[in-house]
């Protein structure tokens, strides 16, 4: 029964969780995951030069974490070429998205976004009131064009496209998301989720210019860094864009030792080096592994291979409860025609294995 002193509009939302957690699947099945192959987690782990400094600052857990973010925010300057006030700071890409959303969103404005692309955005889009338009993927990508298109039809604030993209790890060039940057009507806002490109190639990111006020870019170090626990990400944005979320953002949102482990993964880029090395080759076995059952992989620039299954939804369903009934954990798209897919996170070398030996046999349960 929903609270009546909540507002009208809370009242309104259902009470969801966007994604169920490994763990209570595994509470339900009464068992532990053999393979943990369906949230795009980094298994390899942060650099361990990240896992001390994090130890090491644990035992200064009692104090705040540094509101500002200085250090870690003039690292990732140095990295991009840019400056520190450019970039905003916070708990995860997730938690920045949220802001984002309550600084731009007023109840009744229009968003755009892809039907079935990732479902955290429409959250807080719902959360804040904002009304969200979508538009379909084109030969699974998501099309800038027809966002572009819709979010002029509709004036739409704020207009999102995540390049690598989740869930189906599609890329654009950067050609075509620039193109887009520029094309973004007057009075909107792009919003450019890169969660995924450090696993992408070069040629798919277009030039770092923080004088665009049309643009804002997130970042994370949740997927090729490995923190995803850690709850941390940036956004690289004109300076006055970022500076505007200092007026609402939650300042000690991010603690002090997810402080200690991204900047110290940040310097140990020779780690991530070798965990990208790691990742396309669990991609490329991924994908052999899928031709091999019958099914097509798609062509991923991200740490995960969709799958094309060849049949509707409803299989796919099917077969990720059967991958579950043999101890490998997989996720899938949730909108049509996406939905024909499932989605299988680059794992350890010996998870990768066990699902290559399940998945012939989920699949020939299902007939």
């Amino acid at each position: 029964m929903t609270d009546q002193r909540q507002t009208p509009l809370a009242q309104s939302l259902p009470a969801t969780v966007p994604f169920v957690a490994p763990e209570r699947m595994e509470e339900i099945r009464s068992a532990a995951f053999e393979a943990r192959l369906g949230a795009n987690e980094l298994s390899f782990g942060p650099s361990p030069k990240a896992l001390a400094a994090m130890a090491d600052s644990l035992g200064g857990i009692w104090k705040y974490g540094e509101p500002e973010n200085r250090d870690l925010r003039q690292a990732l300057a140095a990295l991009h070429g840019i400056q520190a006030e450019e970039i905003t700071v916070g708990e995860g890409i997730d938690g920045l998205l949220g802001v984002l959303v309550r600084l731009y969103v007023n109840p009744g404005d229009a968003v755009v976004t892809s039907a079935g692309s990732y479902p955290t955005f429409n959250y807080h889009v719902a959360g804040f009131g904002g009304v969200l338009h979508t538009v379909p993927y084109k030969t699974d990508r998501e099309d800038p064009e027809a966002l572009i298109a819709k979010a002029k039809e509709v004036g739409a604030k704020l207009v999102y496209l995540s390049n690598p993209n989740n869930p189906m790890g599609t890329v654009h060039s950067a050609k075509t998301v620039q193109s887009m940057i520029e094309a973004v009507p007057e009075g909107c806002l792009m919003v450019l989720d890169e969660a995924y490109t450090e696993f992408a190639p070069d040629e798919t990111r277009p030039q770092l210019d923080t004088s665009d006020k049309r643009v804002i870019r997130f970042r994370t170090f949740s997927k090729a860094y490995g923190m995803a626990g850690a709850r941390i990400g940036y956004g690289i944005a004109h300076r006055e864009i970022a500076t505007g979320f200092n007026k609402i953002r939650n300042h000690f949102g991010v603690n002090r030792v997810a402080q200690a482990g991204a900047l110290a993964a940040l310097k140990d880029q020779d780690y991530l080096t070798e965990t990208l090395s790691k990742v396309a080759a669990g991609r490329a076995r991924l994908a052999q592994i899928a031709q091999e059952a019958g099914l097509t992989p798609l062509p991923s620039s991200a740490n995960f291979v969709t799958m094309d299954c060849g049949r509707d939804g409803d299989y796919a369903r099917a077969l990720v409860k059967a991958l579950d009934k043999h101890g490998i954990f997989v996720r899938m798209p949730g909108v049509a025609p996406l939905d024909r897919c499932i989605r299988v996170s680059v794992g350890l070398p010996e998870e990768i294995e066990i699902f290559a030996e399940r998945l012939p046999l989920a699949l020939a349960e299902l007939g």
